[in-house]
């Protein structure tokens, strides 16, 4: 089927649905897709889609951005990162800004290129910033074993791994988040696989549906998404059957399992949600900087006029918040969903401010 039957099939379940339905991605790369491709202005007038906390950067805690520019500017170290990393703001500075007062920070485009750092480096401590969701823990945790292969003593990460199914349960509980069906994350999904969002029509009656990010995916997942709302019926859909298995990637989970385990976590603007991170089994402590050179940091202090935790969380839109557009802008963020090119703000302010 073509774009215009998938438009057509979406058009003809939402209007077998007599109620407003709010179907929400967590995929950052979704979000942007979705503004790219214009497809929320195609929607039926009954059908809302938001985005929910799918940006890794963005739920990166204020307090984790505070710490890592404590290290950055300790003497011998060198601080590894993925460049949208630089400008998201912490309570009072950014790592850009200690890169600005000589902080020695690299921008590496795969941890393995923080190894190689600190294999050219061995003088000196270089830790690599290890965000993100179940996408890029593999690779991180797989830095981390490379490294002990190789007899390192100088490298180091600092994680803030988030998990995707608590916070999306985290949602379904709270009292003022209404969602009725979710596009469904498809680079997580190749690591955890589609069964792992199985707790959505088990627990909470609602369907899921894992989805492509070209267009015309997008457009067939809601398709499948809505038809299955119009029909009772709660279940999880892989529209990405290409590459994603129902099992997802035993290597990849194998090499998690192996490295990190479960803790709980502090996201941005949201808040401590239980057994959604991860961290360094007790076996890697030695690369753990936080165990090996802990540094302390004043409490973070939060900037209260902006509502990233509201955005992240599908609660309001970008533009429901003072700053968005006004103070708030891609060269001069004030929250870090302005800062990612796939933070929602960033999406409103390039494709969507009318």
């Amino acid at each position: 089927m073509n774009v215009e039957g998938h438009i057509k099939e979406i058009k003809k379940a939402a209007a077998g649905i007599d109620r407003p339905l709010r179907l929400m991605e967590v995929c950052g790369t979704h979000t942007v897709s979705i503004f790219r491709a214009g497809i929320r202005q195609i929607l039926p007038s009954n059908v809302a889609l938001v985005s929910g906390p799918g940006c890794p950067v963005c739920v990166t805690d204020d307090a984790y951005i505070d710490k890592a520019i404590a290290y950055a500017l300790e003497p011998n170290t060198i601080i590894a990162t993925f460049g949208d990393m630089l400008k998201v703001p912490g309570s009072c500075s950014s790592l850009s800004l200690a890169q600005a007062e000589g902080a020695d920070i690299r921008i590496v485009y795969s941890p393995l290129d923080a190894v190689d750092i600190a294999r050219d480096n061995p003088e000196r401590r270089v830790i690599f910033l290890a965000v993100g969701f179940e996408t890029t823990a593999p690779t991180a945790a797989a830095a981390i074993l490379t490294a002990r292969s190789m007899g390192l003593k100088n490298f180091f990460a600092l994680s803030a791994h988030k998990l995707v199914p608590p916070i999306m349960r985290a949602l379904l509980d709270s009292d003022d988040i209404k969602v009725d069906g979710f596009l469904l994350p498809g680079h997580v999904a190749v690591v955890i696989g589609a069964e792992a969002f199985g707790f959505l029509p088990r627990d909470y009656r609602i369907s899921g549906v894992v989805a492509g990010f070209e267009p015309e995916e997008i457009l067939r997942a809601l398709a499948r998404l809505l038809r299955s709302i119009e029909e009772l019926r709660a279940e999880v859909f892989n529209e990405y059957e290409s590459v994603v298995r129902e099992e997802g990637n035993r290597a990849a989970q194998s090499i998690l399992d192996q490295v990190y385990e479960i803790c709980d976590a502090d996201w941005r603007g949201i808040g401590r949600i239980a057994r959604s991170g991860l961290r360094m089994r007790e076996e890697f402590a030695e690369f753990d900087v936080e165990r090996v050179a802990p540094i302390e940091v004043e409490p973070s202090k939060k900037n209260a006029a902006c509502r990233c935790g509201e955005v992240l969380r599908g609660a309001i839109e970008p533009r429901e918040c003072p700053l968005f557009a006004r103070v708030c802008e891609p060269l001069h963020p004030i929250g870090p969903c302005m800062v990612s090119v796939e933070g929602v703000c960033a999406a409103w302010y390039r494709y969507n401010r009318g």
